[in-house]
C-alpha cells in the first residue's frame, strides 16, 4: 500500500523508518487478536518500549535473537527505556528437549528469583547447539553452576510443578497468532506490534529508536 497505517485501539502512525523497515521484512501486522490474547499486555515491563520474547531455547533462531536482545538491554536497558519479557513458546514437535529446559528455568527463577531465571535462560542459549543438542543432563550442571542448591534444583524439575507455566505461555503466543519462533511483540504507547523472526540488531535498533522519539 501506498499510506501504511497501524490500527489498534486508536489509530497511530509509527514512524515511517519503523514502518518502512518492518514492511519490507513482511512483518507488518497489527491486530486486535494480540491484545485479547496477551493477558496484562499493557502493564508489562517498565520501559517506554517493552520487548516480550517467545522463545524456544532449541530453536537455532531463537538463539540468534537472543543474543540480539542482550545487546538491546546492554543499549537500553541501562537507563530503563528499554524492557524486556521472556515467554516460553517450546515447539515439542520440532524441539522435544525445549519444554524440560523451560521448566528448568522457571525452577531457577523459584530458587533464586529473577536474577537466576535470567542467569539460567542465557546460559541455556550460549551453551546449546540447538536443535535439541542441549544433553538432559547439563540441567542441574547449569543450575549449580550459577549458584542454585542442586538437589532442591532437581527435586523441583523433577516434579513437574512449572508445567503449566509453561503450557500457559505456550497458549498464549499460540492463541496470538504465533506459529513458529521466535515470536515477539513491541509494546509501545498502549500499543502492541507482533514481530516474528529474529530481526537483526540494526533493524531493531531503528524500529526502537524511531519509537522512542515518537513517545518523546
Amino acid at each position: 500500500a501506498d499510506t501504511l497505517w497501524l490500527l489498534y485501539s486508536n489509530t497511530k502512525v509509527l514512524t515511517a523508518c519503523a514502518v518502512w523497515i518492518l514492511a519490507e521484512r513482511g512483518a507488518l501486522s497489527f491486530t486486535d487478536r494480540v491484545a485479547a490474547h496477551l493477558p496484562g499486555f499493557e502493564a508489562h515491563g517498565k520501559g517506554d518500549v517493552t520487548i516480550i520474547e517467545y522463545s524456544d531455547t532449541e530453536c537455532p533462531y531463537c538463539k540468534q535473537f537472543h543474543a540480539t536482545l542482550r545487546r538491546i538491554m546492554d543499549t537500553y536497558g541501562r537507563d530503563g527505556s528499554v524492557a524486556w519479557v521472556y515467554r516460553h513458546f517450546p515447539l515439542d514437535e520440532l524441539h522435544p528437549r525445549a519444554q524440560k529446559e523451560a521448566e528448568a528455568a522457571e525452577c531457577a527463577g523459584e530458587l533464586g528469583g529473577s536474577g537466576a531465571f535470567w542467569d539460567y535462560i542465557h546460559r541455556v542459549y550460549e551453551i546449546t547447539p540447538s536443535n535439541d543438542g542441549l544433553d538432559p543432563s547439563l540441567l542441574p550442571l547449569i543450575a549449580f553452576d550459577i549458584g542454585l542448591d542442586r538437589p532442591q534444583f532437581e527435586s523441583c524439575l523433577a516434579s513437574g510443578r512449572h508445567k503449566d507455566t509453561v503450557d500457559r505461555h505456550l497458549k498464549e503466543a499460540l492463541d496470538a497468532g504465533g506459529t513458529g519462533t521466535p515470536y515477539n511483540f513491541i509494546v509501545a504507547g498502549g500499543n502492541v506490534l507482533p514481530l516474528e523472526g529474529a530481526e537483526p540488531y540494526a533493524s531493531l535498533r531503528s524500529i526502537i529508536d524511531a519509537l522512542l522519539e515518537q513517545g518523546s
